[in-house]
């Protein structure tokens, strides 16, 4: 299984706006900071803004902040509203036709609880720069 930049970049702007939450911070200053593209970086803030993760505020002193405390938010959930279901195939889980007939679900199934397991237990706060 291999996770896309999307998950990438999107853990590294929010461990940013972790690393200064309450406080609101603008785009530039992330892009900036983590070097990422502004572009880019919009998109994925978008999408999280849109599923609740972050809040945005307009105006002179407007910018981004986390919609909860970092110790709240779990890396799995930024993952998941990023790249979309954790599955390390295509065929994993209840998307799976032959699921009692093929002899290779028990690992995909075992493999896909155990990295779902291991994101979710991971929280935002733990991933702060220092």
């Amino acid at each position: 299984m291999k996770f896309s930049t999307r998950a990438e970049y999107g853990l590294k702007a929010m461990a940013n706006l972790a690393g200064s939450f309450p406080e609101r911070k603008n785009l530039k200053s992330i892009s900036l900071e983590e070097r990422l593209s502004i572009k880019y970086l919009e998109g994925l803030i978008g999408n999280l803004r849109r599923q609740g993760l972050v809040k945005s505020f307009k105006g002179k002193k407007g910018g981004y902040v986390l919609s909860r405390d970092p110790k709240s938010i779990r890396v799995g959930e930024i993952v998941e509203i990023l790249e979309g279901p954790i599955a390390p195939m295509k065929c994993y889980d209840k998307f799976c036709a032959m699921k009692n007939n093929c002899s290779s679900s028990l690992v995909w199934d075992k493999l896909g609880t155990q990295i779902r397991k291991t994101l979710y237990a991971i929280k935002l706060n733990e991933i702060i720069k220092k």
